[in-house]
């Protein structure tokens, strides 16, 4: 009888702790795979002066690399050409940071998951000193706008020390159409 009642005591004090664990630890059970709609952003730095971010953008579509990395591949249209571009997450140390190495130098990448469900934020910086690049983005997993999730991201941009007037939000499109002069 006593070591029946142990056997229960201690499969409870597991079970306790593994959903401790859960709690502690939710980075792990982070799933970004499939395609997101990038529903607005921040960027801290223009790159040209009076910049108002793209016209559109379009889905960005994750995927899961055997090493624990992510794939990000997405359309964009620069100077009138559509243009495929992928970019690996690469998991660091830091649990929810990931480093991705792109055109414009080595980035951190952060993703934090909203209360609304399917909302994540996608927060980069650049890893390369002397440079201060930082850009927000709220993304989703259908197109359609969500104001909750959107003043989520206000209250986010404000922590990051980003100008929350400045956020942007661009026109989603599924097909990228090469514009002709």
């Amino acid at each position: 009888m006593k070591s029946l009642f142990l056997t229960i005591v201690l499969l409870g004090l597991l079970s306790a702790l593994q959903a401790q664990d859960l709690l502690t630890f939710p980075w792990e059970e982070l799933t970004i795979t499939g395609t997101w709609y990038t529903k607005a952003f921040v960027v801290n730095m223009p790159l040209v002066p009076d910049w108002k971010g793209p016209g559109k953008v379009f889905p960005v579509t994750v995927t899961a690399l055997e090493d624990g990395s992510w794939e990000a591949k997405t359309t964009l249209l620069i100077q009138g050409r559509c243009l495929e571009k992928k970019v690996t997450l690469q998991k660091t140390e830091e649990p929810g940071r990931y480093s991705a190495s792109t055109d414009h130098g080595k980035k951190f990448v952060y993703i934090e998951e909203l209360p609304e469900s399917d909302h994540c934020i996608f927060y980069c910086e650049s890893q390369d000193p002397g440079k201060k690049f930082r850009m927000g983005k709220l993304m989703g997993r259908s197109p359609e706008e969500n104001l909750e999730a959107l003043e989520e991201f206000r209250k986010f941009t404000q922590r990051k020390g980003l100008l929350a007037e400045t956020i942007f939000t661009p026109e989603q499109t599924d097909t990228c159409v090469p514009e002709h002069d």
